[in-house]
């Protein structure tokens, strides 16, 4: 693979993806034949971004000194999700993930929430950008546009109080409202997003019976702000973060701890060092199961000699299950076991440590790999499996399905 310098030259910013996206469409609708040659040429481009973004994505988390940081922003990016499989998204989530997770995973819970729900990526996803106040002057213009609550639904649900949390369906669609004008619109023939005014709900908008005076823009950063300081959503993604990173239960006490880091304003450079002190506490035992990316990743941390290309690494992560930047809803992929260890799910695992064990290049100690890896955890039946491995193919194929290697 190429070094992650050169290869983020060639990747585009969010203002770019987003012009892109706009001429594939507009080219889209041209049925001549150099029409339709462009648009060939257009989806063999469309193709090669989601493949360089893939592989940006999958450098960054190789070569990272702290491999925490990077299991961060995977965390991030599946609880603020948004999928490659509608609207031409591929131009889009790569710079999503750089431009609007990556520069506040140690911020203020609300600046990465108003990054994420402002991204084009996600109002693209959640049809934010086509959602109209029905007051506004550009429903005054088109009759037939509307208010759609898709996006405010899933932030209220998914993204800050969780389900059943004391929501109702006025206040998803007073939500709505404050979000109308956040979407994508042309202007001498520039495609931008950011905040249109004229599509924006007029008057007041009461949430969770709290008044919010009309104020354009700055309405969702108030309310964004309001969220973040609300218990539910301080318990709800406290409880997130740690079944993620430490237990399908997690235990209460560690969940405390994280709401108590959280505190007034969502500060999430104090959940993190708690979270890494949960990790690093030498009782620990891990006991998550790692997902298919995770599992890639991890083999090739631990496996430098496996001479694997973006490419096969996402392509045996497919064959696993989990296809990156599709999730199969806005909730993203599930984080629990149960989700992952069907008979079929575990075959498929056992058929990757086949392959990929026979794809080494050089001599390895599969044993001596297996004590610096996992140190006291490593069981006995794991190095007596290894130990009695034919061939170096054999040992490595089982270290990889080793209850040791699957868990994180």
């Amino acid at each position: 693979m190429q070094d992650s310098p050169s290869i983020a030259k060639q990747l585009m910013t969010t203002a770019e993806a987003v012009q892109r996206r706009a001429e594939m469409i507009a080219g889209s609708r041209v049925k001549t034949a150099a029409g339709l040659a462009a648009q060939a040429q257009r989806r063999e481009a469309y193709r090669n971004v989601i493949a360089l973004e893939l592989q940006y994505r999958l450098e960054r988390a190789l070569a990272a000194a702290d491999p925490f940081d990077e299991a961060l922003l995977r965390f991030w990016s599946n609880h603020f999700a948004v999928s490659t499989d509608k609207a031409l998204i591929g131009w889009l989530a790569g710079p999503y993930e750089r431009e609007a997770l990556r520069p506040h995973l140690a911020g203020r819970f609300e600046s990465l929430a108003w990054a994420a729900v402002t991204h084009p990526a996600m109002l693209l996803y959640l049809d934010n950008a086509q959602s109209v106040g029905p007051r506004s002057k550009a429903a005054q213009a088109h009759p037939r546009s509307g208010l759609n609550e898709n996006l405010a639904r899933e932030l209220l649900e998914l993204h800050t109080l969780g389900v059943r949390s004391g929501y109702t369906q006025a206040d998803v669609v007073e939500l709505a409202k404050v979000l109308t004008g956040w979407r994508l619109f042309e202007r001498e023939g520039r495609w931008y997003a950011g905040f249109d005014a004229t599509a924006h709900e007029p008057g007041p908008k009461t949430i969770l019976g709290k008044t919010y005076a009309e104020s354009g823009a700055q309405e969702l950063e108030a309310v964004l702000a309001d969220l973040a300081r609300h218990p539910a959503a301080r318990r709800f993604i406290c409880s997130k973060l740690a079944r993620h990173f430490l237990a399908d239960d997690p235990p209460q006490p560690a969940v405390d701890r994280l709401v108590a880091a959280w505190g007034d304003a969502g500060d999430l450079a104090a959940v993190n060092a708690v979270l890494r002190h949960l990790l690093e506490d030498p009782e620990r035992i891990p006991v998550k199961l790692r997902t298919p990316e995770e599992l890639v990743i991890a083999a090739l941390r631990a496996v430098p000699q496996l001479r694997m290309d973006a490419r096969a690494a996402y392509r045996a992560i497919r064959q696993m299950g989990q296809i990156v930047w599709k999730p199969p809803s806005p909730a993203g992929w599930p984080d629990t076991a149960a989700e992952w260890l069907g008979p079929d799910a575990m075959w498929k695992r056992v058929e990757w440590a086949n392959q990929w064990s026979m794809r080494v290049h050089g001599e390895i100690d599969v044993r001596a790999l297996a004590k610096t890896l996992f140190g006291a955890r490593l069981s006995e039946h794991t190095e007596q499996q290894i130990h009695g491995a034919e061939s170096q193919a054999q040992a490595l194929a089982l270290l990889f399905v080793s209850p040791e290697f699957q868990r994180r």
